[in-house]
C-alpha cells in the first residue's frame, strides 16, 4: 500500500514537471508592471524577464533606483517613479502603462513593493505603525491591482502577489503578519470562483452569495481569464531580513516606550532581543534570491502557473508544515525560543 502511495507521487510530481515547463509565446507584445524594484525581488525580477524578452514596466521609489536599473537594462525597460501608497502616484503609472500597452493589454503586474519595520512585540507600537505598513504592503497592493485590472483582463493575464510565509503563520509581533495575512485573503478574494448551479441545494441556500434559481455567480477574476497568483518566501536576504534594519528599528520601538511597559520586560530585555536578532536573522537567510525570481518568472511566463508558490527550504519544510499544526503545539515552539520577560505571571 505504501509504494502504491509513494508511485501516485513520483507520477503526480513527473506530470506536474512535465506540464509546467511550457511558457507562453509572443513574449514582446507582453508587459509586465513590477513595483519596488528599487532592490531585492523586484530588481532581480526586471532585470531576469528584460533578458528573456518581456517588455517590463518597473515602478522605483528612488530616482537612484530607477537609474540603476536602466543601466542595466535593455531599451526595452521602462522605468517610472512610484510611491503605492499615492493615489496620484499609482493613477499616474496606471495611465502612462494604458498608453503604452495599447490593444494588447497588460500581460501582468508582480506586487512585489513591501515594508518590514517597524517590528517588535505588539505592544511596543501604536496604531500609526499598523497603518503605515497596511498602506504600504496591503493597501498598495490593492491600489496597483485595481489601477490596472482592466488592462489585465483585456489581456488574460496575470495578477501575481508577493505575500510571506508569515501570511500563513504568526511568530512575530507589529503589524507585519497582520498586512501578509491581509494580502493572502485580498489574493483569494480575487482568484476564486463560485459556480452555485453545480451545488447542491441546500449548501446553496446557505452561501449569502447564492442564487435560489440556480444562476452562476462568479467571485474573482476566473471567468475572465485572469490568474491570480501569490508567492509565499522565507526567509532570504534583503532588506526585510537585513539584521542591522530590524536591529535599528526595535532600538527605535524601544527607546519611545513608557517606562512601565519597560518595566514589564526588563532592562535587558532590549539588548537580548539585539543579540537575538543579530545571530539569527543572518542563519536563517537563504542568499539566493533567484529561488524567489525564479518562482516569479514561472508565474508570469508560464502557460500553466502554479496559484502558490513557497520558495525557500525553511518555507517548504518547516513554516508551512508548521501552520498546519494544533495552536498548541505552535505555542509551546514558538514560546520556547521567545526572550523570557521581567514582569511574568504567575
Amino acid at each position: 500500500m505504501f509504494l502504491y502511495f509513494l508511485g501516485l507521487v513520483v507520477l503526480f510530481l513527473i506530470f506536474r514537471w512535465i506540464r509546467e515547463l511550457p511558457r507562453v509565446s509572443d513574449k514582446g507584445s507582453k508587459y509586465v508592471y513590477i513595483t519596488g524594484c528599487d532592490s531585492g525581488f523586484g530588481n532581480l525580477l526586471a532585470r531576469h524577464l528584460d533578458k528573456l524578452g518581456f517588455p517590463v514596466i518597473a515602478g522605483c521609489y528612488t530616482e537612484k533606483g530607477e537609474e540603476d536599473l536602466r543601466k542595466a537594462c535593455s531599451r526595452n525597460l521602462t522605468t517610472t517613479h512610484l510611491d503605492v501608497t499615492s493615489k496620484e502616484s499609482v493613477a499616474k503609472v496606471a495611465a502612462m502603462i494604458k498608453q503604452k500597452v495599447g490593444h494588447h493589454g497588460l500581460w501582468a503586474v508582480v506586487n512585489n513593493a513591501g515594508v518590514a519595520v517597524p517590528s517588535g512585540p505588539c505592544d511596543w507600537h501604536d496604531v500609526d505603525d499598523y497603518k503605515f505598513m497596511m498602506d504600504v504592503n496591503l493597501h498598495g497592493v490593492i491600489a496597483v491591482t485595481l489601477s490596472v485590472l482592466p488592462l489585465i483582463k483585456k489581456a488574460g493575464g496575470r495578477v501575481v502577489n508577493v505575500a510571506s510565509v508569515f501570511g500563513r503563520i504568526s511568530v512575530t509581533g507589529g503589524p507585519y503578519p497582520v498586512s501578509k495575512f491581509a494580502v493572502e485573503g485580498f489574493n483569494d478574494s480575487l482568484r476564486w470562483v463560485i459556480n452555485t448551479s453545480e451545488m447542491s441545494g441546500r449548501s446553496r441556500f446557505a452561501m449569502p452569495m447564492a442564487n435560489k434559481d440556480g444562476v452562476h455567480l462568479r467571485i474573482g477574476m476566473a471567468p475572465f481569464g485572469v490568474k491570480v497568483l501569490l508567492i509565499e518566501p522565507g526567509f532570504f536576504k534583503t532588506n526585510v531580513t537585513d539584521s542591522k534594519i530590524q536591529i535599528d528599528s526595535v532600538k527605535g520601538l524601544w527607546d519611545r516606550l513608557p517606562q512601565e511597559i519597560k518595566d514589564d520586560y526588563g532592562s535587558d530585555y532590549l539588548d537580548k532581543a539585539v543579540k537575538l536578532t543579530s545571530e539569527s536573522l543572518s542563519k536563517m537567510s537563504d542568499g539566493d534570491l533567484m529561488k524567489v525570481v525564479n518562482c516569479m518568472e514561472h508565474a508570469v511566463a508560464a502557460v500553466w502557473p502554479r496559484k502558490r508558490y513557497s520558495p525557500g527550504w525553511d518555507a517548504k519544510f518547516f513554516w508551512l508544515p508548521m501552520s498546519y499544526m494544533p495552536t498548541c503545539i505552535v505555542d509551546y515552539i514558538v514560546l520556547s525560543g521567545a526572550i523570557p520577560v521581567k514582569r511574568q505571571k504567575k
